[in-house]
């Protein structure tokens, strides 16, 4: 008896129309990413970072597979090691892209 009771309120929960649709506006991605792009989408100061990197590194695929110890050799400091790193995985998976500067009409 009690599991009907629970299973008629779920079900009476979620037949509201509207109840679990929480969708936003999809926000504008740059097309393709480079190294400055990158670095400007996590921001916290990360962007001081992008001459030497691109002189270093080269090229997106390369940063993304770059481990700490390579940042740490070129004078990154930790807690921006850290940010690329957690950015860069997200990256890879597909969780996180860095937002287009919005267009000036």
């Amino acid at each position: 008896m009690a599991l009907r009771h629970i299973t008629n309120n779920v079900m009476a929960i979620t037949s509201r129309p509207g109840l679990f649709r929480f969708f936003s506006k999809s926000t504008p991605y740059v097309v393709k990413v480079g190294i400055p792009e990158f670095l400007n989408g996590i921001g916290k100061g990360v962007e001081t970072h992008v001459p030497k990197l691109e002189s270093e590194i080269g090229d997106m695929q390369k940063l993304l597979v770059t481990r700490t110890l390579k940042l740490k050799k070129l004078g990154i400091p930790c807690k921006h090691r850290k940010l690329i790193l957690k950015y860069a995985h997200k990256y890879r998976v597909g969780l996180w892209r860095p937002r287009a500067e919005l267009m000036k009409a």
